[in-house]
């Protein structure tokens, strides 16, 4: 069988990463292969521009933890998102500590995590990359719902199987929708022990350059220690999400 070069060293590229125990710089990697330093660094380039790499502290690279532990290959504009988001998403992470997520709606306007980044707190709240979750509880859900016109939200809750997750949970309708309505007049959303107790969420629409919300970034924290900080991290995770979108194209 005639393997086709470029394609063979892509995925040995992909498995060296998915192999290693800590992030490589370039050096490791043109070392491990064999590769042309020049090539290397455009294989590692286009990798994380497409999102399945990650480049990180002191320019090393890691697989992306969207692939290395789920949902699956992501391409196309979610790639460029996750790109774009890394850096803001670290930065958020390291001013406030705790995790943070970010998410969009799938084609049931159900909430899919596409990228984390895990908080420094040695206890922390998050949750599973790619999960479909469901949104009327969640602050991600909620701050995407809010971007989407009534008949949509009014299909999505029509459909949706509403559960009372903890003593926290709303599971009125009309409760709900005024949460999303509320979201929508103050540009964030808030969960707080809906899903899980002991956990609590806060969240801003990410926005593309049309002004349309593509995403939602999300602080993910201890209800305790959230309850002690929430104006600052309201105002933190809002800050974060224009960054973003302005990283879009959105001014």
């Amino acid at each position: 069988m005639n393997e086709v070069k470029s394609a063979v060293r892509v995925l040995e590229v992909l498995e060296l990463l998915a192999q290693a125990e800590k992030p490589l710089a370039l050096k490791e990697v043109v070392d491990e292969l064999g590769y042309p330093k020049s090539s290397t660094h455009n294989l590692l380039a286009t990798l994380v521009a497409r999102g399945y790499a990650v480049r990180g502290e002191a320019d090393r690279y890691t697989l992306s933890d969207t692939y290395r532990n789920g949902p699956g290959w992501i391409c196309g504009p979610e790639a460029r998102l996750i790109e774009l988001a890394g850096p803001v998403m670290r930065e958020l992470r390291d001013g406030c500590g705790e995790t943070i997520m970010l998410g969009v709606l799938n084609h049931d306007c159900r909430l899919k995590t596409l990228e984390r980044c895990s908080g420094t707190q040695p206890v922390r709240y998050e949750s599973p990359l790619g999960s479909c979750l469901p949104s009327y509880c969640t602050a991600m859900g909620r701050a995407l719902l809010a971007a989407r016109d009534d008949g949509q939200i009014e299909r999505y809750l029509a459909h949706e199987r509403i559960v009372q997750y903890t003593r926290h949970t709303l599971v009125d309708r009309d409760l709900i929708r005024q949460h999303i309505a509320k979201a929508r007049r103050e540009g964030f959303a808030v969960s707080d022990q809906e899903m899980d107790i002991g956990g609590s969420g806060v969240a801003a629409p990410v926005l593309n350059a049309k002004g349309e919300t593509v995403a939602a970034l999300n602080v993910a924290a201890l209800s305790s220690r959230f309850a002690e900080r929430r104006e600052d991290i309201i105002a933190a995770v809002k800050r974060h999400a224009l960054v973003l979108s302005n990283r879009l194209g959105w001014h």
